[in-house]
């Protein structure tokens, strides 16, 4: 069992690092953007364009960011902590920094997708809103479970200081 145990340490540190250059990558590409939509010198490009390009840039690092926390937490949680996600104030804190980052980042692209297409086309946007309206509903379906969760953490106060120790770990 350590064996396999071993094996899935390694699989969570391959995808750790494998977010963290996926998050990477997609800086240096909104750099790329950035530049072209505000410094690329001898370009004959509208203001419309430099417009989009910065929102392209915007959406990029969203995404990166999206992809430096997860790399994060799987960090933090499976390698650092190594915890098993069996109680409820276990399930509620690791489910929370993925949604956490999940609705946030859907409310930015929400935002950025919503400037875009206002100006491109409009009748794009009903797509904008379910996308938005997706990050009201999880946000919404998020506090619901925080709520009915928390009446099981009562249950067993234990639970909740064990989790509070293994935040030294990390620190």
């Amino acid at each position: 069992m350590k064996h396999l145990s071993a094996v899935f340490l390694v699989g969570h540190v391959v995808i750790v690092a494998l977010f963290f250059l996926c998050a990477l990558s997609l800086v240096v590409l909104a750099g790329g953007e950035l530049w072209h939509g505000m410094l690329a010198a001898g370009q004959d490009i509208g203001l419309r364009q430099r417009f989009d390009s910065l929102l392209e840039s915007i959406g990029m690092l969203t995404i990166a960011l999206v992809a430096l926390e997860l790399a994060q937490t799987v960090f933090e949680e499976e390698v650092q902590r190594d915890v098993k996600v069996s109680g409820p104030t276990r399930v509620r804190r690791y489910l929370s920094r993925f949604l956490v980052v999940i609705v946030i980042a859907l409310s930015i692209e929400t935002l950025v997708a919503t400037f875009e297409l206002m100006h491109e086309d409009p009748r794009q946007l009903p797509y904008v809103i379910a996308i938005g309206g997706s990050a009201a509903l999880l946000l919404v379906a998020w506090g619901v479970f925080v709520r009915l969760n928390r009446s099981a953490e009562e249950l067993e106060p234990e639970a909740m200081q064990q989790a509070k120790s293994e935040d030294s770990k990390v620190e």
